[in-house]
């Protein structure tokens, strides 16, 4: 079986650049802007937000309930193990449709 493809950010600044007839160097910096303020936006919640990106999907972060009496596998000692964050993404309609065709 093949190994998954991973894109970089890169990868995405060029797919950018080549959609919105731009240069790469001009829509890199735009693209790590806007990963950048995506970061922060999630950095900064308090505890927990959700942002709306319309025809491709939310992403949001949640905060997890503390589990008192979590065990540890290797040893079979009993952990505390606190209330956290976590990410999330759900995907939009138009991605989820696409997403759902059967596989060739």
């Amino acid at each position: 079986m093949n190994p998954m493809p991973t894109i970089t950010k890169k990868d995405v600044a060029k797919k950018t650049a080549k959609l919105v007839g731009e240069r790469i160097y001009t829509t890199e910096k735009i693209v790590d802007g806007v990963f950048d303020a995506l970061r922060q936006f999630m950095e900064e919640a308090d505890p927990e937000i959700r942002i709306e990106i319309r025809d491709f999907g939310v992403f949001e972060v949640k905060k997890t309930r503390p589990k008192p009496k979590a065990r540890n596998p290797k040893t079979g000692e009993i952990i505390y193990v606190p209330a956290r964050r976590k990410t999330h993404f759900k995907a939009g309609k138009l991605l989820k449709e696409v997403l759902k065709k059967p596989l060739p």
